[in-house]
């Protein structure tokens, strides 16, 4: 386990960076995530973005075609949203473990 400065504060991530504890996740750490891979967060970023969060405090196992109907944004646009590996990069900015359906 490492620990990164983010927007001011010191998190605990794996070696692939992602949060290990999702408590430590705000709103400003996951902008700067997101710049580092050229991403701009909108309202509709954080809207599935909080949605992820939403589904791993309830225990589901997050996939594309989930988040493809979860009435938020079609799986397009989540490609769109996140591009270069959409539920990776979603999962990571939402301080959220790598779902196991991510290679």
């Amino acid at each position: 386990m490492e620990t990164l400065t983010l927007a001011g504060t010191s998190v605990d991530v794996n070696a692939e960076g992602y949060l290990t504890n999702m408590d430590q996740w705000t709103p400003e750490l996951a902008r700067e995530m997101a710049a580092q891979v050229n991403i701009e967060l909108t309202d509709k970023h954080f809207e599935v973005i909080h949605w992820l969060r939403e589904k791993q405090r309830e225990g589901v196992q997050l996939s594309i075609r989930k988040i493809g109907n979860s009435g938020l944004v079609d799986i397009k646009q989540f490609y769109a949203l996140f591009p270069g590996g959409p539920l990776k990069i979603s999962s990571k900015l939402a301080g959220i473990p790598k779902p196991a359906s991510c290679i």
